[in-house]
């Protein structure tokens, strides 16, 4: 008996996945990668679960986009439609997809092939472990306690003397509980504050609940250009020179935690400042970053409230809420909230990703502000990284 599938349409992703894969068909069409599948969990053993994620990849790879996605896709303006009739014919490949075990027994999942045709395959690779492994081992939770959980938040929102402020966007596809969970996730929080849902990572349910679809890029954006770039100094600005360059003034939230903030803040000069609209916090102190960022947009005579400041590192609602009591007179906040709206349901979620390794042969790597996220195994390169960047030992 065919195992249900857990990913049922292509549209079933991050709009960012989207966004850069447009980027890379008009600009490095040629480009070969590396993922690598890690989960960070202590203690769990995905061994035994291998075959059904095997299965289920194998169901993914079996998708194309429907005629009715197609269209929708063309809706969004800045979706080219070179870019939109590359993707009638687009078909995830099972043969770029590798299983084994790692140094140390765990489940090892690979993804190695060109950069355009497997971009798609991280954000349905994490919810289908994800979602795996919570019917495997919570096959019988009772959805009660999220339901009460996810209840309290909306509450607080609208208790809170700022609450009417809270911006808040749905980014919890890669780490659901599972898809149906996060449906209710997203109709609640669009029914419940409206006004402060300002949209969804998830194109598939932007698309089905009539909401908008929202990102931009993730780390491999700029991981790649440490390989595709002119020189390695210069990566993160070639990076968003070409970001610039295929969505002239659209999308332009930079992301600023690749080789740590201090790195970006010397190569995000007042070009930049002016052209993005913001920047994007993912790792390390929320308020320690939004401090640096807004001093240095005011050092380069840029008014901050002119600005995004979007936050999207492990959020709940109360820290959400304490940094937006922080900063909301000072400049422009945005919250990105993941794993604690679609994965709070009284179980500890699983802390799995999947990060580029290689780009062309050569490996490339993200050093975190977070201490224990950076992903390389080569120390020789993640030395010289540090060096070319100025960044210091912890």
């Amino acid at each position: 008996m065919a195992v249900q599938p857990i990913i049922k349409s292509l549209l079933d992703t991050d709009l960012y996945k989207l966004t850069m894969m447009q980027v890379v068909l008009h600009h490095f069409p040629a480009a070969e990668v590396e993922y690598t599948f890690k989960c960070r969990t202590e203690g769990v053993d995905l061994v035994p679960l291998a075959t059904e994620i095997q299965d289920q990849i194998r169901q993914l790879c079996e998708l194309r986009f429907t005629e009715n996605e197609i269209h929708y896709l063309n809706n969004i303006y800045y979706l080219k439609s070179d870019f939109v009739q590359f993707l009638k014919l687009f078909q995830l490949d099972f043969n770029n997809v590798q299983f084994g075990r790692d140094e140390a027994g765990q489940l090892e999942i690979k993804v190695v092939g060109s950069w355009l045709h497997t971009i798609l395959f991280e954000v349905p690779i994490l919810a289908i472990v994800e979602e795996v492994y919570a019917k495997h081992y919570h096959a019988q939770h009772d959805l009660k306690e999220g339901q009460k959980r996810l209840k309290e938040k909306t509450d607080l929102i609208k208790k809170h003397p700022l609450g009417s402020q809270l911006k808040i966007m749905e980014f919890g596809t890669r780490r659901r509980f599972n898809r149906k969970w996060q449906k209710q996730v997203v109709e609640h929080l669009n029914r419940s504050v409206e006004d402060n849902l300002v949209g969804t990572s998830n194109v598939y349910f932007a698309r089905e609940l009539g909401i908008t679809p929202l990102g931009t890029m993730a780390h491999e954006y700029l991981q790649a250009f440490q390989a595709l770039g002119p020189r390695l100094i210069d990566s993160q600005k070639a990076a968003l020179d070409i970001w610039t360059k295929e969505y002239r003034g659209d999308l332009g939230i930079a992301l600023t935690d690749v080789v740590g903030v201090d790195a970006f803040i010397r190569d995000f000069d007042r070009y930049f400042a002016k052209l993005f609209d913001g920047v994007r916090h993912d790792s390390g102190c929320p308020f320690e970053w939004a401090r640096k960022m807004i001093a240095h947009y005011e050092a380069l005579g840029i008014d901050p409230k002119t600005k995004t400041l979007v936050f999207s590192d492990g959020l709940d609602i109360p820290l959400a809420l304490e940094i937006l009591t922080e900063f909301n007179k000072v400049t422009n906040v945005v919250f990105g909230i993941g794993t604690n709206l679609t994965n709070d349901v009284g179980i500890k979620p699983l802390s799995i990703v999947m990060k580029m390794t290689r780009c062309n042969g050569q490996p490339v790597a993200k050093i975190s502000d977070s201490p224990g996220k950076t992903m390389c195994k080569d120390e020789a390169y993640l030395s010289y990284l540090k060096n070319v960047f100025q960044i210091e030992e912890a």
